[in-house]
């Protein structure tokens, strides 16, 4: 048997020995090292990675909409038969009209662009009323001149809840000619809290209120969907689109937010580098250490050959030798990385109340924290990775070890 007891004992007693070569303990407390800072930093590092997709997920994938049809025209009037033609998809969880205009808000003498968009908020399966405040997303009525800004437009206007604010809407004559804007008083009835750019360019308004504002009738922009799966959006949204009777714009949240889930995926990928240059750095020790360590034993080789020792034996004696060594390197890097990853949000947030430094900022990302998700797969993956880059390290100098010829080396002692 290639690992047995013998050989696993005779490798233990080999890492403990008294008249170890002390460079040969040395390398081989450097590759323990190794392996453990390589494991821990990738398990750290994966589940940042993990938990910046759960954000991106509950968070921007929450609140915005995963898929929208627009109309090729100025606006969609038959849209209830096309709300309908979208349900009828299996992947599609919810789809709502809306009305997209640009505004610009004036109080006192600022002014702020934004985005205005109508929304039916009692049909909506979104998360954004968890990220706006006062509650104001169920008290969102129409025709009662009411809005919910994000809390970036509120800050640049100096405007809080309760406040009153200008819309000027642009507006067409009958010839089709820019006449003058629009002036709508409406009144602050909540503000959103994403983070982000969200909070610095989006408003919200009852649906009917902005088909008033725009002129629309009883007419939407569009049609917004959610998906059971919003990473396949670009898929999806195909296929709701083939369904409606109707000529649209086929748009998904991968083409103006693709850009975060990119990064993810590709900082996942750049740490699986990472892991195996580390991890293989540290094998590049074991290696050494082994064939440092047949040549600090070969007395004992041959001793153990002459009292019939077989080839596999000696051979599984320094394998043995070298997963001891990818064992508790992996062992010792997957405590420290499941800790570390356990408290990574506490870790960051503490370095950054000392050195006064923060590390994200809500202004430009949609969070202003590191956030962490600890997934056990990764950390099988890893430390099991680990462990394998171990063994086939050890390949080489337990073959090696099994060349050595007994006569020869106990005559020249």
């Amino acid at each position: 048997m290639m690992f047995s007891p013998l050989s696993l004992c005779i490798a233990s007693r080999f890492s403990r020995g008294k008249k170890r070569n002390s460079m040969v303990s040395f390398i081989s407390i450097s590759s323990i090292l190794g392996i453990a800072l390589g494991v821990c930093v990738i398990i750290v590092g994966l589940s940042a990675m993990n938990g910046f997709e759960q954000e991106l997920k509950t968070r921007v994938l929450g609140v915005i909409p995963h898929a929208e049809l627009d109309a090729m025209q100025s606006s969609m009037t038959n849209w209830p038969l096309h709300v309908k033609e979208a349900q009828q998809d299996p992947h599609v969880i919810s789809a709502t009209p809306y009305i997209n205009f640009i505004a610009l808000a004036e109080k006192g003498n600022k002014l702020k662009a934004l985005q205005v968009k109508g929304i039916q908020a009692s049909s909506s399966s979104s998360l954004l009323p968890k990220f706006i405040t006062d509650d104001a997303w169920y008290k969102l009525k129409p025709h009662q001149n009411m809005i919910i800004l994000g809390q970036g437009i509120a800050k640049t206007l100096n405007v809080t809840i309760g406040q009153w604010i200008t819309l000027m809407v642009p507006s067409a004559s009958h010839q089709g000619q820019i006449a003058a804007p629009k002036r709508i008083r409406v009144k602050v009835a909540g503000l959103i809290a994403l983070g982000g750019q969200i909070d610095h360019g989006l408003a919200l308004i009852p649906l009917a209120d902005a088909q008033d504002y725009a002129n629309l009738g009883k007419n939407v922009s569009g049609i917004e969907l959610r998906f059971d799966d919003p990473f396949q959006a670009n898929t999806f949204v195909r296929e709701a689109g083939n369904r409606i009777t109707s000529f649209v714009y086929l748009h998904s949240w991968l083409q103006k937010y693709g850009n975060l889930y990119s990064d993810i995926q590709m900082i996942r990928v750049i740490m699986y580098l990472v892991m195996i240059l580390i991890i293989g750095v540290a094998c590049f020790n074991i290696i050494s250490t082994l064939m440092m360590l047949v040549k600090d034993r070969a007395g004992d080789i041959a001793i153990l050959r002459t009292m019939g020792a077989s080839n596999r034996t000696i051979r599984s004696i320094f394998i043995w030798q070298g997963m001891i060594t990818g064992i508790s390197g992996g062992l010792v890097g997957s405590i420290l990385g499941i800790i570390i990853s356990l408290n990574l949000t506490f870790i960051v947030q503490l370095i950054e109340n000392i050195t006064h430094h923060q590390f994200l900022s809500s202004n430009i990302y949609f969070i202003n924290f590191i956030p962490s998700q600890l997934i056990w797969s990764d950390v099988f993956i890893v430390s099991g990775m680990a462990i394998f880059l171990s063994l086939l390290a050890t390949l080489y100098p337990a073959k090696r070890a099994n060349k050595l010829q007994p006569a020869v080396i106990l005559r020249t002692r």
